[in-house]
């Protein structure tokens, strides 16, 4: 997987992450992945980087632009670490797999359908995200119905 792309679903995850139950557990998680194990101190400046970053989110819960602001700084740091420990490339997926399963980061998933028996005149539709979907043409409305010159049947 690009690296970018990994940093990306990282720092999406995070943000999502510093909004739920659980965040300290995460936190401790994150903040060891960026010390890398090697400096309590450095982890212990992570945690408050993290906090500071959950914190303007709270506070900013309105404003879109902080979420994405926070995201994007978490990207870039994702992507550095990465960057100077490929290593961690594993260890990033693993983290990201154990918090975040693939279903939540992605929408995405296996997904089997089993239409059996009969339909008749009838469409099955099934999936995720529609909008402004036409299925057919509309039905015309009939003689005498809403339009000019119609009687009403008295």
């Amino acid at each position: 997987m690009d690296v970018s792309l990994l940093a990306g679903e990282g720092a999406t995850a995070l943000v999502g992450l510093m909004v739920a139950d659980g965040w300290a557990a995460v936190r401790e998680r994150v903040a060891r992945f960026f010390s890398r194990g090697d400096d309590a101190g450095e982890a212990e400046r992570v945690e408050a980087e993290l906090e500071e970053a959950r914190r303007d989110l709270v506070e900013a819960s309105e404003d879109p632009g902080i979420a994405e602001d926070v995201e994007a700084a978490w990207r870039l740091r994702f992507r550095r670490a990465l960057r100077e420990h490929p290593e961690a490339v594993g260890e990033l997926r693993a983290l990201l797999d154990e918090l975040v399963p693939e279903q939540e980061r992605t929408g995405s998933g296996d997904t089997y359908n089993s239409v059996s028996g009969t339909v008749n005149g009838g469409l099955v539709v099934q999936g995720r995200d529609f909008g402004a979907t036409t299925i057919g043409l509309p039905r015309p409305a009939p003689r005498g119905e809403g339009g000019a010159g119609g009687s009403s049947g008295r």
